[in-house]
């Protein structure tokens, strides 16, 4: 999966010359949490999140009054507040490398690129969309979590004793295990009963972490 699959393409954008005041409210009524900003000509040249103008907004205590804080809000642009350091991704970027990237980061959010041209943007909100589908977690089945010893082919043992039981696997995501000898496992199957999973998983794997009806 790729960041062009999965991108809004052709986001948002603000220009520089507005004032925190309606990008705030351009926000909030178009449901987003950063615009792009781009110039003129269509060039990205910064982008400004909610948070940076919130953080460009008068405290709730202070002592100005409406009107005072209105004009001040009015006087503060978008280009006085925007992060101009862009951190961006092109389209055939894979998507988990998308998501190291906001992690290490501590962003929400990448504008996508094209030969210099912005093109979309991907977002933390995409990629939780993108986690409910690795782990189907919309379908009804049977949700187990186990450590499975850490061999070639363990995770094909674990597959074909739920197929050969008539389980549909829905879902199966691997994590990180306690130590070297063993991995996480995380599925999601259908048909079978959780009676029935237990049964045919627990002797091929050295615990069962998690079991649950969804």
């Amino acid at each position: 999966m790729l960041v062009g699959n999965r991108m809004t393409a052709n986001p948002i954008t603000c220009k520089p010359d507005i004032s925190i005041a309606e990008a705030m409210e351009w926000m909030q009524r178009e449901k987003v949490r950063r615009f792009p900003v781009v110039n003129d000509k269509g060039e990205m040249i910064g982008i400004v999140t909610r948070d940076d103008l919130l953080y460009a907004s008068p405290s709730s205590v202070t002592s100005l009054n409406m009107w005072e804080i209105n004009y001040l809000l009015s006087q503060v642009k978008v280009k006085d507040v925007m992060v101009t350091d862009v951190i961006t991704v092109c389209e055939d970027c894979p998507i988990e490398e998308a998501a190291r990237i906001m992690a290490d980061n501590k962003i929400g959010g990448l504008p996508v690129m094209r030969d210099g041209v912005l093109v979309g943007i991907i977002t933390e909100s995409d990629l939780f969309k993108i986690f409910l589908e690795l782990f189907e977690a919309r379908e009804k089945g049977v949700r187990l979590t186990v450590l499975a010893p850490y061999f070639k082919g363990s995770l094909a043992q674990i597959s074909s004793a739920i197929t050969e039981k008539g389980g549909l696997i829905l879902a199966l995501n691997v994590f990180q295990g306690e130590d070297p000898t063993n991995w996480g496992c995380t599925l999601k199957v259908a048909d079978i009963s959780k009676k029935e999973l237990l049964e045919v998983v627990e002797p091929l794997v050295v615990k069962v972490i998690d079991i649950r009806e969804t």
